[in-house]
Formats: C-alpha cells, sequence, structure tokens
C-alpha cells in the first residue's frame, strides 16, 4: 500500500518548484493561481528570492503547500491508499485526499501563517531539537521546568523537537544535557509551534476552518494530533484545530501507518527529510519522492 507524506516548515529551498513551473503547463497555470489568491506573487520569492525571503513563516507556509500539492496533482502515477503531513504539510494531505480544494486549503494556510506569525510577537518563544534521549526521559525533564516547555515534535526514535518559552528552552537544553541527550540544538525558529502559546493563532484559525467547506476525502488522512486514521469530516476539522497548540506525533502517524498496511512512503514536495524520518521510525519500507 502507498503512503503519500507532505513535509512541513523548514524543507523550503530557493528556487523550489521553478522546474515544475517551466515544464508544466498545469503546474504553471496552479502556481499563477496561487500568486492570484496570495495577492502577491509568491513564486517570484520561491524561485529567485533569498533564503531570509523565504523563511518568513507568511511565505515558507504557503511556498511549501503550493509546491508540495501541485506535485501531487499533477503526477502521472499519483495513488494514494494513505496520507499524512508534518505539521503544515497536513494541509497538504488534505488536498491530495480530496478533503480540500487547492484554493481553500491555500486559503486556510495562508491565514494559519498569518495568525502563527502574529501569536510569536505576542509570545516570544522558541524550540529546540534534543537528539539522543527517550521520549519518556524529555517529556519528564518537560514536566519538571516551572516554564511553558513542552514536547512538540515526535520526529522519530531518539529525535524530539521541545517548544517553549525562551528562558524555559534554556534551561531544559540544560537539564538535557546533564541527562544525556547528545545534542540539545535551539532551533532558528520564530517561536513555539505546536506548544500552548499558540492558542492565539489556534483560536483565530478555528473560525476559518469552521467556515470552510470538507469533503469526504477518498483515503484516510493520519492526523498529527492523534496518529489515527481519520475520513469523517467533522473529525478531520477538529484534529486541524487542535493540531497548532498539540504535538505533531509523527514516529506514532508512521507506525500506524505500517501497521495497517503501508509498504512505501512517497514524499510530495520539497526536500528528502520525510523520507530520512520514515527510514528511522520503520526501515524495511521502501521510500522516494515524487
Amino acid at each position: 500500500m502507498n503512503a503519500y507524506v507532505f513535509p512541513g516548515q523548514g524543507a523550503q529551498f530557493v528556487g523550489m518548484g521553478k522546474d515544475l513551473y517551466e515544464n508544466n503547463s498545469k503546474a504553471k497555470d496552479l502556481f499563477e493561481q496561487a500568486n492570484d489568491i496570495l495577492g502577491f506573487r509568491i513564486t517570484d520569492i520561491m524561485f529567485e528570492g533569498t533564503d531570509e525571503e523565504l523563511k518568513q513563516t507568511k511565505v515558507t507556509q504557503p511556498a511549501i503547500f503550493i509546491h508540495s500539492v501541485i506535485l501531487a496533482i499533477v503526477a502521472d502515477d499519483f495513488s494514494a491508499d494513505m496520507v499524512a503531513g508534518h505539521s503544515l504539510g497536513e494541509f497538504s494531505a488534505l488536498v491530495a485526499n480530496g478533503a480540500l480544494s487547492f484554493e481553500d486549503g491555500l486559503r486556510l494556510v495562508y491565514q494559519r501563517a498569518m495568525a502563527m506569525q502574529k501569536a510569536c510577537e505576542i509570545n516570544p518563544s522558541t524550540m529546540a531539537a534534543i537528539i539522543g534521549l527517550d521520549d519518556e526521559v524529555v517529556e519528564k525533564i518537560c514536566t519538571s521546568i516551572d516554564e511553558v516547555v513542552v514536547a512538540a515534535n515526535y520526529n522519530c526514535p531518539g529525535q524530539l523537537v521541545i517548544s517553549g518559552s525562551n528562558k524555559g528552552i534554556e534551561i531544559a537544553c540544560e537539564k538535557m544535557t546533564e541527562a544525556g541527550a547528545r545534542r540539545a540544538l535551539p532551533l532558528p525558529v520564530g517561536g513555539a509551534f505546536h506548544s500552548p502559546l499558540m492558542e492565539p493563532a489556534r483560536a483565530e484559525l478555528a473560525k476559518a476552518i469552521k467556515e470552510t467547506s470538507f469533503n469526504i476525502p477518498t483515503c484516510p488522512v493520519y492526523q498529527n494530533v492523534n496518529a489515527l486514521p481519520s475520513t469523517d469530516v467533522e473529525t478531520i476539522r477538529e484534529n486541524l484545530i487542535a493540531q497548532l497548540t498539540s504535538p505533531v506525533r509523527w514516529t506514532q502517524s508512521v507506525q500506524k501507518m505500517v501497521e495497517d498496511g503501508a509498504t512505501t512512503f512517497v514524499e510530495s514536495g520539497p526536500g528528502k527529510v520525510l523520507q530520512g524520518l520514515v527510514k528511522k521510525i520503520n526501515r524495511p519500507s521502501e521510500v522516494r519522492s515524487i
């Protein structure tokens, strides 16, 4: 069975999607449609911009979404039995399985990006990657700190990203190192994604999601919040709202997809981050990209 997976923030690079735009007329039309929906030429930043321009959350998130979804739409052999996306990638996955239209998906992603950027300004915060500790140890250290610090991304065994206040992450990195972490590395991000500090963004996005039309998907989406397959529109909607303040259970999602029969994981989007994570979670799986 084929599982299609879609990357999240951090997979972007200058030049992403340019070949697709220049060599596929259907893709070009979709890129131009995205420019019209957003009201600015995001393709100029994607194809020819600087790293700094592309790193802005309000640009990064729609750029990765656009690239990921267009790749899936124009692929000759797209055949998904199940889909999943890492954080932002969940929106791409929901367009790929027909739960959302391209237009509605892009509008939601842009609103999400703007709301998250605003929340970061309200609550200055950050994230850190913890390498080489068991999840339970990381979780225990997080709860021992008298600041907002939570597990945010369960990426693969031995690699967990934490989110929280600037002071909380600083304390947590010291404690993780003392506990034997190979690395406790603060990340160059604008805020504490997938933590309670994203509550202002969650509340803002909830309204937009509730007002957006969702369709019954063609195959299950394994959602970040609970790592379980969903085809029920209301369940998908509620999990998508909860996602902003809940951890991304990527390890658990891949494990559940394998348990449910996935043998091949196909990454649709920029980079190869998810292929690497899948191999670390379940080595026998075949991985490739569109």
